[in-house]
């Protein structure tokens, strides 16, 4: 029998919870995400801006917790160093590099208009 929908909610939220507790990378991400909520304000940013901020916030912090995914069974999995391993868990970490380093470059071309209108 299928767990209750309620039940699946639950497990997602205590992985949320858990990858927060656990690794330092998402903390980061979650301390530029305020950063960003922040500024937003201050700088009244449009709609349009709020919407593409949310999806990269969404992006990132998902690529940070299938990562942390991807890490914690590889590390089940594989014990002992093993180039594929080390492929899959790099690969992982670079997924959310990636998003990461495109996600400042996005939230810089939103917020340099906003910052200069101000000077």
């Amino acid at each position: 029998m299928r767990q209750p929908l309620s039940k699946s909610f639950y497990h997602a939220f205590m992985g949320i919870v858990a990858t927060i507790k656990k690794e330092r990378n998402i903390k980061i991400h979650l301390g530029f995400m305020i950063a960003v909520i922040l500024c937003g304000i201050y700088f009244q940013l449009t709609k349009t801006e709020w919407l593409i901020c949310m999806v990269l916030f969404g992006l990132v912090i998902s690529l940070e917790l299938v990562n942390t995914a991807i890490e914690a069974v590889v590390d089940l999995a594989s014990p002992d160093y093993h180039e594929l391993a080390k492929l899959a868990k790099d690969g992982a970490a670079g997924a959310v590099l990636v998003s990461a380093i495109a996600s400042a470059i996005i939230g810089l071309a939103i917020f340099i208009p906003h910052l200069l209108s101000k000077l």
